[in-house]
């Protein structure tokens, strides 16, 4: 029988799937769970000894003569600090080893509680990782949990060996044991930096060729490699779906991606999904991902765990451009229709986004942007500002676009378009923005040395009109002012204080004249384009959108 407390199973279940043989205990009342479960699943020895400072010597010289990870396993309070010489040892000689700690209910820490400290990175500098498990009470704590857990014993071997911490509270419990058998917890794969290369048996070679549903996401990219990829994804595209945004690339295939997995069609469930790139802008997209529990691999040169559809299967240690380009010489069977199902709802999609009758709205305004700027070809970059703009972005553009989405803020989204325009000798830098972020990082145009590249589409909607989807916040008195922040500021005054070249826009009669305005070839500096829409507007538009 093992224990009754959910994180002590996980683990215990996840020390076995990754290797763990070998086991140092140290007495206690507060780690008897663990002691408990470490004896009695049978495949890991246990080794007491009752001095953790010597415990922990014991477990350096085991995992030294092993060439393995070994684990160390003690109570709450002193008794970790106690191994701290061990693992400073070990970290310094690159020794693998797994500190397995105990912990008190966070509510009686330091409050006179016996054997009570903060433990969560109580050992520093001289661990490779440190995780403080959660007591799971649902499905995301319990998914969180695991990952901590894979991520810790991952980090035992790479990028270097040495030291981790995982620190276990425990509130309940403690000395019940009522589970017949362990969970079966999901186990991360990582190569442990090992390139891989085409006559290995990588299990991501079999898990691809075995697939009939193949799905590549693309998150945001550098422009560079987003380009040196389009080549192998183009190929893929015969056997796989290939679904990116305008941060991961140009459309050599159309990706308005929100309005096909509205369908919620099984036609488009994959079986395997492929994840390469940083951040996703949708958020429906991330939250479909997530409903299809297929097969997921990530490719990350750091084999850094990052869970972004929360059934991660394994981490591809290796270049982007490097996996894809042996994946498409693979050349597998797919499921015909399931392509055809994809492909059709795309074109539907874009047909749809580009030929809509959209009221007079920043969607409207952003297609009409995105219409005229491919027309004058390549030697521009478009910077989109995050929230409602980079996602019209998604709606209608067909080329790569810049956008601050590591994380995600409204904060110096400007700033960054005026240092790409100072950056790109002579090159078009357009900036899409809307007002708060504007308003926000207005300074941008105090920089000294701006030139005449750097052009501004201004979205006013006076307001964070994106705070309008929410439909709880119609009850909510602070949601004009505190939440949406409605105002009726105009850029005019800003732009003659800076000496910005500027001019509004009201309806849709005068956004051709606007757009000339933007687009022209010659200025004496920067220009700005003030743009006026209504929320209301803004908001049926993109329901008109989102409706295939």
């Amino acid at each position: 029988m093992y224990s009754c407390i959910t994180n002590v199973n996980i683990l215990t279940s996840l020390l076995i799937s990754h290797g763990i043989k070998e086991a140092v205990v140290c007495p206690g009342a507060h780690n008897a769970a663990l002691a408990h479960n470490l004896n009695e699943c049978g495949s890991i020895r246990c080794q007491a000894v009752t001095d953790e400072r010597s415990a922990g010597f014991v477990a350096l010289g085991m995992a030294i003569q092993l060439g393995r990870p070994v684990a160390v396993c003690v109570t709450s309070g002193s008794a970790l600090l106690n191994l701290l010489p061990s693992v400073a040892e070990a970290f310094y000689q690159q020794v693998p080893l797994v500190i397995i700690s105990a912990d008190r209910p966070q509510a009686w820490i330091d409050q006179l509680d016996g054997q009570t400290l903060p433990q969560p990175d109580a050992l520093g500098k001289f661990v490779r990782y440190a995780a403080n498990l959660p007591e799971p009470t649902d499905d995301t704590q319990r998914w969180y949990c695991n990952r901590l857990v894979n991520e810790a014993l991952l980090a035992t071997i790479h990028p270097t060996a040495g030291p981790v911490h995982i620190n276990v509270p425990i509130s309940r419990d403690l000395h019940n044991f009522c589970k017949n058998e362990l969970p079966r917890e999901r186990k991360i794969f990582s190569s442990g930096g090992k390139k891989i290369l085409p006559d290995t048996d990588h299990p991501l070679y079999a898990a691809f060729s075995k697939a009939r549903r193949r799905l590549i996401v693309i998150g945001q990219l550098a422009q560079s490699t987003a380009q040196s990829l389009t080549p192998h994804l183009k190929a893929l595209a015969k056997n796989s779906m290939v679904v990116h945004e305008c941060l991961g690339g140009d459309a050599f295939l159309p990706c308005p991606i929100d309005a096909v997995i509205s369908k919620e069609n099984e036609m488009l469930q994959p079986d395997f999904i492929l994840y390469l790139g940083r951040t996703l802008v949708s958020k429906p997209f991330k939250l479909w991902i997530r409903r299809q529990k297929a097969e997921c691999w990530m490719v990350n040169a750091t084999g850094k765990v990052e869970d972004v559809t929360g059934f991660l299967t394994g981490i591809v240690e290796a270049g982007e451009e490097e996996v894809l380009s042996r994946l498409s010489a693979l050349k597998p069977d797919s499921d015909t229709h399931y392509l055809t199902e994809w492909n059709t709802f795309m074109e539907t999609s874009r047909a749809h986004a580009m030929k809509a009758d959209l009221p007079w709205s920043q969607a409207s305004i952003v297609r009409a942007f995105e219409q005229r700027i491919e027309e004058e070809g390549t030697n521009r970059t478009v910077c989109y500002a995050n929230s409602s703009a980079v996602r019209l972005a998604n709606l209608f553009s067909t080329h790569y676009c810049q956008c601050n989405r590591g994380v995600n803020g409204i904060e110096g989204s400007l700033s960054t378009a005026a240092g790409i325009s100072l950056a790109s000798n002579g090159g078009r830098t357009y900036c899409v923005i809307g007002d708060l972020s504007f308003f926000y990082d207005q300074n941008a145009l105090w920089i000294q040395g701006l030139g005449e590249n750097l052009r501004i589409l201004l979205l006013n909607n006076g307001g964070g009109g994106i705070f309008t989807r929410f439909d709880g916040l119609r009850n909510s008195q602070a949601r004009e002012s505190l939440i949406m922040a409605r105002h009726c500021t105009s850029a005019r005054g800003i732009c003659q204080s800076y000496g910005i070249d500027y001019m509004d826009v009201s309806d849709a009669a005068q956004l051709a004249e606007g757009l000339d305005f933007l687009c022209k070839d010659k200025a004496e500096g920067p220009r700005l384009l003030e743009v006026f829409t209504e929320m209301e507007s803004d908001q049926l538009a993109l329901d008109i959108l989102n409706k295939l």
